[in-house]
């Protein structure tokens, strides 16, 4: 099943208040999220189990290198940019500070965000939201990526620079990969599940 999605381009008479309004109204299923990628309003497939085991995985290793007051959010919505989107991140780690002054948090004021690709969006995560990501300044984006063609892979982006990022380091599952500080975390990336 692929993502259910509705185009309004600043061209048909909606601009970003209206897409944001229309987000925000969205009614989607539970355990459905809602995100603006590229001007479309897009409601993926609900996560799989495998999905969602994997993102748990990876919270508990998080939660031992947590930098100083941060937490890690699951349906935190970032706001990418006004031209790109609002994200919602399968994990964003976040200063708690900035959820409490009534305003959306930017994406470059994230510390990491996680995406886990799934079959039917693999692309959003792995070129629409990583050029998101890096044209609004997220310092390290890693991609889960078990739908890779040839082996489930983690990549960690970081550096970005004018839209692009570079990789950090990219592995296969079962080695381990390196977040860097405020991190100084060694991720088992073995544990997570294969499809």
């Amino acid at each position: 099943m692929s993502a259910l999605s509705v185009e309004h381009e600043p061209g048909n008479g909606y601009g970003w208040d209206e897409l944001v309004r229309i987000w925000e109204e969205t009614d989607a299923p539970e355990g459905r999220k809602v995100e603006i990628i590229e001007g479309i309003v897009t409601v993926p497939p609900a996560p799989s189990e495998e999905h969602n085991d994997t993102a748990e995985l990876l919270l508990c290793q998080l939660y031992a290198k947590m930098p100083e007051g941060c937490g890690i959010y699951q349906t935190l919505g970032l706001l990418a940019q006004p031209s790109s989107g609002i994200y919602i991140p399968d994990l964003a780690v976040v200063p708690r500070s900035l959820l409490r002054q009534g305003r959306r948090v930017s994406a470059d004021e994230a510390k990491l965000v996680v995406e886990i690709t799934s079959r039917s969006n693999a692309n959003n995560d792995r070129v629409k939201k990583l050029r998101g990501y890096a044209t609004a300044g997220v310092p390290l984006y890693l991609l889960l990526d078990p739908w890779h063609s040839d082996k489930p892979t983690a990549v960690l982006y970081g550096q970005p620079d004018n839209g692009t990022y570079r990789t950090l380091q990219a592995v296969e599952y079962g080695e381990k990969l390196t977040l860097p500080e405020p991190f100084g975390l060694d991720i088992d990336t073995g544990t997570f599940p294969v499809r």
